[in-house]
């Protein structure tokens, strides 16, 4: 699919679940208001919704929710999703607490790749940002994962006067391991506000005054806008997603899949699609397809220039992320 500025539309995050494990600050922290089960897609769903988005051109799909691994046969239906003919990549987000008990059945399940979010290394840093101290688990997982064979991602979000200097000792993990790590910028959505970001432009330059010898790195990581950069004698790359002061719309691919059936051509705005109630007032699988067929087309032809992160005023979402799908 291409939309009116001839940007082809070929990627789609699915959130399959606003559960989470944990209770990040920015993100869900105690208290948040969870939907009820049944407002949720169910497995068939989701496979109905995907088959008619591969139909359309759309080839690759990150699962995320909340943590998607809370959610009972999250292995299986990447099984499932990687079956659909015309399907290229299914790769998975997750805080990486569940990861290593599925990292093996992830693996067999044919998953493309996983990224794993993580803010510190720090077990009192990272219990205070995300409220459970569950650091240890994540970095077993981190380990199962590598040794299942999976290639990982590592992700951080970084926070002035919380995390802001942790940056040394994640892209050690580089260093040491065969993994990417990439920093993105707070976005304002939801809870984000409530937090002043550390910017990626002022990450890199203290970044490459510790590692004067990083240089550009153009080879392809993933379908994401992350910019990467290469330290040598490091195993993994050092990426950067810019949302707010290196906007990468113009190159923008995806769309957003809410995990109550909500299609969204953009974070920023609040307009979605409801694909849910296509589903339930059509009779059969065919009439399914065509239906949520036809709403993609719409969705794509509507997907907006940019977004607007550095105007707060013109931001249409009023959700927060764990609503929408990280």
């Amino acid at each position: 699919m291409k939309d009116q500025y001839g940007r082809t539309i070929d990627y789609m995050r699915i959130s399959i679940t606003d559960r989470c494990n944990l209770r990040c600050r920015y993100c869900m922290p105690e208290g948040v208001e969870l939907v009820s089960m049944g407002e949720v897609l169910t497995d068939e769903e989701i496979q109905q919704i995907c088959m008619a988005a591969a139909q359309e051109g759309i080839c690759k799909l990150k699962i995320t929710g909340g943590e998607p691994l809370v959610r009972k046969g999250c292995v299986e239906l990447i099984r499932r999703l990687k079956q659909i003919p015309g399907m290229e990549q299914v790769t998975l987000t997750t805080n990486g607490v569940l990861l290593g008990k599925y990292a093996e059945a992830l693996a067999d399940a044919g998953t493309d790749g996983v990224n794993i979010s993580l803010d510190s290394l720090d077990r009192e840093q990272y219990y205070l940002i995300t409220g459970r101290d569950e650091l240890h688990r994540v970095l077993k997982s981190l380990e199962d994962a590598l040794a299942a064979g999976l290639r990982i991602k590592i992700n951080a979000v970084l926070q002035k006067d919380i995390n802001g200097t942790e940056w040394k000792s994640l892209i050690e993990l580089a260093k040491e391991k065969p993994v990417d790590v990439r920093f993105i910028e707070m976005m304002p959505i939801g809870y984000g506000k409530q937090f002043e970001p550390v910017f990626n432009e002022e990450l890199l330059q203290m970044i490459q005054g510790e590692y004067p010898q990083i240089e550009r790195d153009v080879r392809i990581h993933g379908n994401g806008p992350a910019q990467y950069y290469r330290i040598p004698d490091f195993q993994g790359s050092i990426g950067f997603i810019s949302a707010i002061h290196e906007k990468f719309c113009e190159s923008c691919n995806r769309l957003r899949l809410t995990s109550q059936g909500r299609l969204k051509p953009c974070l920023c705005y609040g307009d979605s699609y409801d694909l849910r109630k296509a589903l339930q007032n059509t009779k059969n699988d065919k009439e399914n397809l065509e239906s949520i067929r036809k709403i993609f087309q719409e969705v794509v032809a509507k997907k907006p220039k940019q977004h607007c992160f550095e105007q707060l005023n013109d931001v249409t979402e009023e959700k927060h992320m764990i609503q929408i799908g990280g």
